[in-house]
């Protein structure tokens, strides 16, 4: 199946989006269906650093461990699931627009489904995110343009 495509225009510098977007431990602050973020490691980020995500995933709630495969400051970064049933890939780039002082954040996001994931995939946890991504991109606008 296709990626799920999101774009926002965000009152704030590239820059800004990027080091608040890019920091896991904001996740929770700005993606409805994250409940907690644990860093593996205190290492700066980098590509290869690791996460250990838990989503709410319809009633359940699922830990998974996410991984840097890309970052770019601060234009783009990738991150992949790289355990559990359900696993995320997440491209996100970010274009400045107008005087560099407001920026176009545009999040695609595909599944990798194992297991009992092949079921979920196509019956959840795709619409959950269809349903998702624009009301998490609206929250991240609000959150960065209020100063976060």
């Amino acid at each position: 199946m296709a990626a799920i495509v999101e774009s926002i225009e965000i009152s704030r510098r590239p820059e800004d989006v990027f080091s608040y977007v890019t920091d896991p431990s904001h996740l929770p602050e700005w993606q409805e269906s994250v409940v907690a973020v644990r860093r593996e490691g205190d290492a700066p980020l980098a590509v290869g650093s690791r996460a250990v995500v838990t989503r709410r995933v319809g009633r359940r709630e699922q830990a998974m461990t996410a991984e840097l495969t890309e970052l770019n400051p601060p234009s783009s970064w990738a991150v992949r699931g790289i355990d559990g049933p359900i696993r995320g890939n997440v491209k996100g780039t970010i274009e400045p627009l107008g005087d560099g002082e407001r920026s176009r954040v545009t999040i695609a996001l595909d599944f990798e489904a194992h297991g009992i994931g092949k079921l979920l995939v196509p019956l959840v946890v795709r619409r959950q995110a269809r349903t998702e991504m624009p009301r998490n991109q609206q929250k991240l606008k609000e959150l960065l343009e209020r100063g976060a």
